[in-house]
């Protein structure tokens, strides 16, 4: 692979802020500096004048072909990566999903399944626990050994996906003994599955009424307990996708005692919110999503913390299905609609023109929230996540002044709709490198189903 030099690029990464040249040699950055022309004879030469020069971005939660019940999430691993990769994103850590009477193995095997030949970017799991009688402690250590450092328990979907207390705390216990990091899916499943029976038998069976049975009071109860039981369990814990301020108030809480407790948002419960489920004409389906969106007082107060630094990330949960001849499955019961959006590709923008462009907070922060500190909290850093000489080239060459209308029209999602249909946001993904390889120029993919590499990721 011939040598690639970045010319006159704005570098940002969550630390620095200046303008430098980047020496690309084979897949990793070779060096960084002003005037690089002489160590880069018979490179290749990109122009990066006027454009930010990002590390690529990091999403740590995706579910790419996920099975359920009645469907499967729209977009596979070759159309997903490469919607991320146009959006500026070079690494995705998805959800291997364990179901009950399966082994560990055997989950990790069938998304590796999914995976190989048709990620366009790179790629790590998580392991979700649903049976521990299954999957004995023991087997944890098996999956770190094969790069697996982090694992997902959900506290809501009885009969599913829920398991109890004890499984909580156990895992708990032997992820802080192999330095493994637990994600919590924190919503008080019992009582959320008491009102959807409640719900259905008064006849109340519309798309809103999804949201109405998943309280945020019941977000932040279950916050608070999953942050308990990891205390007792001396063991870091990672909540995902929180919605609210019931849960929000609870992380802070919980750092200000100093104790390890780490938060993600997403876009949809920044950008959107509950007033999406009045729509009329089953419209609402397309925004039903677990757990569901809040009040606009919730994104402000998510917002605001995103500035302070009480959550450290911003992830997608991606995971979309269309409307037509998925989402409708449920048009006479809320219970039958698939849960979740659309996000992969629209991350970055997203986040850039609300957070840089809406002067919430700076370049470094937004580089932190997006690539960085996601990369560090899952075992990835410093291969990823920054630029620096020795980590990959994983770079976005970024044009903050060229304006984009968000569409299904246009984007590469495999999905009939765009939550953020419409919305106009400023900055755009130019160019993407993949380990020195470029696969979007000009907005355009032209890298290939495949490229992707599984990456094994250290412990904490």
């Amino acid at each position: 692979m011939p040598k690639t030099l970045i010319r006159g690029g704005h570098l940002v990464t969550a630390s620095d802020d200046y303008m430098a040249d980047v020496l690309i040699d084979g897949e990793r950055i070779a060096a960084i500096g002003q005037d690089l022309s002489t160590l880069a004879e018979g490179a290749r030469v990109l122009d990066a004048s006027g454009k930010y020069l990002f590390p690529g971005a990091v999403d740590v939660h995706t579910h790419l072909d996920l099975p359920l019940p009645l469907t499967n999430s729209s977009d596979d691993f070759e159309t997903g990566t490469i919607a991320a990769a146009c959006g500026g994103t070079t690494t995705i850590i998805d959800f291997a999903n364990q179901y009950r009477g399966q082994t560990l193995a055997y989950a990790l095997e069938t998304w590796h399944s999914k995976a190989q030949g048709k990620a366009a970017i790179d790629y790590g799991f998580h392991i979700t626990i649903t049976d521990l009688t299954s999957a004995p402690e023991k087997a944890l250590a098996d999956m770190v050994r094969e790069g697996i450092t982090s694992f997902k328990l959900l506290m809501a979907y009885p009969n599913t996906f829920m398991v109890d207390d004890e499984t909580i705390y156990k895992v708990l216990r032997r992820s802080a003994d192999l330095g493994a990091l637990v994600c919590v899916h924190a919503e008080n499943g019992c009582v959320i599955d008491l009102l959807v029976r409640e719900a259905v038998a008064a006849g109340q069976t519309g798309p809103a009424h999804h949201a109405h049975t998943r309280p945020a009071l019941l977000e932040g109860e279950a916050t608070e307990r999953a942050i308990a039981l990891a205390k007792l369990a001396g063991a870091p814990v990672y909540i995902v996708h929180v919605s609210c301020e019931a849960a929000l108030d609870k992380i802070i809480e919980a750092r200000g005692r100093g104790e390890p407790v780490w938060a993600e948002t997403c876009p949809q419960y920044l950008f959107l919110s509950e007033e999406k489920y009045d729509l009329p004409d089953f419209e609402a389906a397309k925004y039903v999503c677990t757990p569901p969106l809040r009040k606009q007082t919730d994104a402000a107060a998510l917002w605001a913390a995103l500035e302070r630094g009480d959550l450290d990330a911003v992830s997608t949960d991606h995971c979309p299905f269309f409307f037509q001849g998925q989402k409708d499955l449920g048009r006479d019961d809320f219970t039958k609609i698939p849960n979740g959006l659309p996000g992969i590709e629209t991350r970055v923008g997203l986040i850039y023109s609300g957070g840089v462009g809406s002067k919430r907070f700076d370049l470094q922060h937004f580089v932190d929230l997006v690539a960085t500190r996601p990369a560090r909290l899952f075992g990835l850093y410093p291969r990823k996540g920054t630029i620096a000489v020795g980590s990959d080239a994983d770079l976005v060459l970024f044009d903050p002044q060229r304006e984009e209308v968000l569409s299904a029209a246009s984007h590469h999602m495999h999905v009939d709709y765009n939550p953020y249909e419409g919305t106009r946001i400023k900055g755009s993904v130019r160019t993407v490198l993949l380990r020195g390889q470029i696969i979007v120029e000009e907005g355009a993919f032209i890298g290939h189903a495949g490229q992707g590499r599984f990456l094994k990721r250290a412990t904490l």
